[in-house]
């Protein structure tokens, strides 16, 4: 059974920055595609970034290109997002997931990915 564990969330100012962790513990994840996903309130949730398995590809929505970055800490089984320049509508619950995926179209789609964290909290004050 696989496990993911978001940590790094809080609360900061407009332009200030976050980094977002994702552990990943309880079974293999080498060759998963790894995925953040945000939820406001009052909002469904949104795909925020995403990479392959071996990180060599990444994907981000428009919103946040140039501002936020997602990569791998191999060696720690660990996935970050590292969050610059944020904004009040980058308020949410971001959470981290994994899945089997192949297609570039399915990474931005909640339902490609089999294994999701417990979320973590993200405010951004203006």
């Amino acid at each position: 059974q696989g496990l993911l564990v978001e940590s790094g969330g809080g609360l900061v100012q407009a332009g200030g920055s976050l980094r977002l962790s994702c552990a990943a513990s309880g079974r293999r994840f080498s060759y998963y595609a790894m995925g953040w996903f945000r939820q406001a309130p009052g909002k469904e949730r949104e795909f925020v970034a995403a990479m392959n398995w071996s990180g060599s590809i990444t994907y981000y929505t428009d919103s946040v290109k140039g501002r936020l970055t997602i990569y791998s800490d191999n060696t720690e089984n660990t996935v970050h997002l590292q969050m610059n320049s944020l904004k009040p509508e980058d308020t949410a619950v971001y959470y981290c997931a994994a899945g089997l995926i192949g297609p570039p179209l399915q990474y931005r789609l909640g339902t490609s990915y089999n294994y999701w964290g417990q979320g973590t909290q993200v405010t951004v004050s203006s």
